[in-house]
């Protein structure tokens, strides 16, 4: 009888152990296409991503480079301070968007340029995505808008630095 009892027990412990991987292993698929990895323009250049693969780049968007063309097209480099990197995006770009403002672009790299197939910018006036403020705090440039003032308390050498 005992015997009998823990192999029972085994048998559902091995079938929820099955069912938990299974239903691991749908989410994990259902989910591949919506899961877009986040990497700066110095992540870009240092290490290119394999052409098709979507993922998004954010930076501030270099000063002098916006530029509107004939057709619908829009080119403009995304830079973190120490990389820029060439942005074409083919569509409306929000109203906020320009020269020395905070972005985010959802894409691929194409090994020269990101083709951009959507363009995210501030909501409002103080707004930057976390993902580009940390960006730029690693690289120690990033200015407080309310204080107007570098703020490099993730710096890596944040001690070190003076302005």
């Amino acid at each position: 009888m005992r015997g009998l009892k823990k192999q029972r027990r085994i048998q559902i412990i091995a079938l929820a152990t099955v069912a938990l991987v299974v239903s691991a292993s749908l989410i994990g698929y259902a989910m591949r296409d919506g899961i877009n990895f986040f990497r700066t323009p110095t992540q870009v250049a240092s290490e290119p991503p394999p052409p098709g693969e979507v993922f998004r780049i954010g930076g501030l968007v270099e000063e002098g480079t916006l530029v509107r063309g004939q057709s619908e097209t829009i080119t403009f480099h995304v830079t973190d301070g120490a990389a820029s990197i060439p942005v074409s995006y083919t569509g409306v770009l929000p109203d906020l968007f320009g020269e020395g403002e905070g972005a985010v672009a959802l894409g691929s790299f194409d090994g020269q340029v990101f083709v951009a197939t959507e363009v995210l910018a501030r909501h409002d006036e103080t707004y930057m995505p976390k993902e580009v403020i940390d960006a730029l705090k690693d690289q120690g440039i990033y200015v407080d808008p309310e204080t107007g003032k570098a703020d490099m308390s993730t710096a890596p050498n944040a001690a070190a630095a003076s302005y």
